[in-house]
């Protein structure tokens, strides 16, 4: 049940990345670089989006990484949890 949804917050990133990536003239390897290191609330600050529309989506990645990261502890939690019970 759970592979679905980080698989579709996951390509939402992804896909995110992209089109700031074309906003703002960076390869594909940066667009896809900026997307994971700003999801996961890395942010190094050595790639910033500067058009509207890309830090619009930069926010978007970010609360994407936010539901990935919760979903992610959620999981760990609930394993932890059966694990205590047997």
């Amino acid at each position: 049940m759970v592979w679905p949804i980080v698989s579709g917050l996951l390509l939402i990133m992804a896909l995110c990345g992209v089109a700031i990536g074309r906003a703002e003239g960076w390869p594909l390897s940066d667009s896809i670089y900026f997307a994971f290191v700003s999801g996961l609330t890395i942010g190094y600050g050595d790639l910033v989006p500067t058009a509207p529309l890309s830090r619009v989506l930069a926010v978007l990645v970010g609360f994407t990484g936010i539901l990935l990261t919760g979903l992610v502890a959620a999981v760990g939690v609930r394993a932890l949890e059966r694990a205590a019970k047997s």
